[in-house]
């Protein structure tokens, strides 16, 4: 998959071509029905070959780049994934994959690429670290894209029965441990030193492989979870999602399955954050703006930092909603397609678009004669 920065060459490379920009959903269960996406595509196909017509364009250039697309999809067969995209000029197939999102059918023929729909798809890049943990054993996890790997196996270097027999050899020594400690004592006072290493270090793992805005899950005992949890920085504890749900036993594919839903819910989270600081400073004259016509001017004006669409406003306006992307993408601003309670604040709020801003225009002060 295309990441942001490519992606972004890709927009401003053939921002003044003539580029057909082709989205499919093909994210089928019933094998009957795994080529449904074609009649679908020659739908959509149809549909824009007639807008053009209406319009004086050039339907010759539109159906030899529709012919580059249809090659790519028929030599590749069985289509994998659950979305497919592709980009063709009359001269050539310029870029085309399969997604691990589902997309929306659409076939644009047009100046630069259709890029509001890919966006989506750029969730699928952020990291996801993961650890599952008890007292005696940490297992680590890491997911960008669609595989869970499983990266390492944290263990304990003392089992219980090793250091029972260690601290009753002592037992007769004074200052063998702590005044009036047991063997027994003694024994749990190492075991629970060496769990704390064990989580320490497998929160340190954590924090460094997560990097500046990958997602954390932590699963395990409620012991080693809430202790996993309170090792991490105030920074990066806001980017973790917990489940005691989650067991050493599992397999890759079970966590795997646990880990996507905790970092649906955890993107849903800052999501909504994210919308209601934004909300907050559009409100008190601070770094956001609410609404079309404030964050088209923002993004006119070079000030956004990041952008906000609901999926509602993708849907309802693709047009303005794929002019504000691309401009945001060229300035190098993030872009959020927010979901759930994040994207109904900012449907009603604010028409579903609103931004972060870099900084604020301060308006003139008005003076007296």
């Amino acid at each position: 998959m295309l990441d942001r920065d490519r992606l972004v060459q890709l927009y401003r490379d053939l921002s003044d071509a003539l580029v057909l920009s082709v989205y499919l959903d093909v994210d089928q269960q019933d094998p009957a029905k795994r080529r449904a996406w074609k009649v679908r595509l020659d739908r959509e196909a149809s549909l824009e070959g007639r807008r053009i017509a209406e319009e004086g364009g050039d339907e010759e250039a539109f159906r030899a780049a529709l012919a580059h697309v249809e090659t790519a999809l028929r030599d590749q067969g069985f289509v994998q994934g659950r979305g497919w995209v592709g980009f063709a000029t009359p001269e050539r197939l310029v870029h085309h994959e399969s997604l691990e999102v589902p997309m929306p059918d659409l076939v644009r023929w047009e100046k630069g690429i259709r890029v509001a729909p890919y966006v989506r798809g750029l969730k699928r890049l952020r990291k996801i670290v993961v650890a599952v943990a008890d007292r005696r054993r940490v297992r680590l996890f890491g997911l960008q894209g669609s595989a869970l790997e499983e990266a390492a196996a944290l263990t304990s270097s003392q089992e219980l029965g090793e250091v029972s027999d260690s601290a009753m050899s002592k037992a007769g020594s004074r200052h063998s441990g702590v005044r009036g400690e047991t063997a027994t004592d003694q024994a749990q006072r190492v075991l629970d030193q060496e769990s704390d290493r064990l989580w320490k270090e497998a929160a340190e793992y954590l924090v460094d492989e997560s990097g500046a805005d990958g997602f954390i899950v932590i699963g395990g005992t409620p012991e080693a979870v809430g202790r996993l949890e309170g090792l991490l920085p105030d920074r990066v504890r806001r980017r973790a999602e917990t489940s005691t749900s989650m067991h050493l036993d599992q397999t890759v594919s079970e966590v795997q399955e646990m880990v996507q839903s905790a970092a649906s819910v955890l993107n849903k989270r800052l999501q909504g954050q994210l919308v209601s600081g934004v909300v907050d400073m559009a409100r008190s004259g601070g770094k956001g703006v609410l609404g079309r016509d404030e964050t088209v001017a923002a993004l006119r004006e070079m000030r956004v930092d990041t952008l906000l669409l609901s999926r509602s406003f993708l849907r309802d306006d693709p047009e303005l909603a794929d002019r504000a992307v691309g401009t945001a993408l060229a300035q190098d601003a993030d872009v959020e397609e927010v979901s759930g309670p994040g994207a109904e604040t900012l449907d009603l709020e604010a028409g579903g678009v609103g931004a972060r801003l870099r900084y604020r225009v301060e308006e003139p002060a008005v003076t007296g004669d």
